[in-house]
This record gives structure tokens, C-alpha cells and sequence, in this order.
């Protein structure tokens, strides 16, 4: 069974969360890179809810930014969808 990535998270407010890493990729048309990750919350059907940031980099300190730009979501959904498949 593969080991669990777990990363640390550092909210707004100064606290600290764990979280599980699914994935990390880079488009590179633009140079943005993405990491998809869960708390291993369920909702009330049952599915995991998995969180998608985009990160910026400084030194060794790592920013998880919104992603509000449609275009990129569209593509991230699309590779999702792809990844999907292939399980």
C-alpha cells in the first residue's frame, strides 16, 4: 500500500493544519503549479472533498492561492477527468 504524503499548511489566521497531498503538477504554458489535496472529509453522500490551490513559491516558503481564473479551471477539471480514466 503507498504511504500517505502528508504536508502542513499554515492558515491565514496562523494555524497550522495537516493535510493530505493527492497531487502536484505544473502547467507549463503558464508556469503555474497546482497541488490537490483533502482533509478526508466526506460530505453527506459519502465523497471525499478534495481542495485545489495554486502555490507560489518564495525560498522555501510555499502559498496556497485561490483559483478564480475559469479557463483554469476548466483545464484542471479536464485533467482530473483524465486521471480519472486511467484508474
Amino acid at each position: 500500500m503507498e504511504e500517505k504524503k502528508m504536508i502542513t499548511l499554515t492558515l491565514e489566521n496562523g494555524t497550522k493544519e495537516e493535510v493530505e497531498l493527492l497531487l502536484s503538477f505544473k502547467f507549463n504554458d503558464n508556469n503555474k503549479e497546482y497541488v490537490i489535496y483533502t482533509k478526508n472529509e466526506t460530505d453527506e453522500n459519502g465523497n471525499v472533498t478534495i481542495y485545489v490551490s495554486n502555490i507560489t513559491r518564495v525560498g522555501e516558503e510555499i502559498t496556497l492561492n485561490t483559483i478564480s481564473d475559469d479557463n483554469e479551471w476548466s483545464r484542471i477539471k479536464d485533467l482530473l477527468r483524465e486521471l480519472s480514466k486511467n484508474e
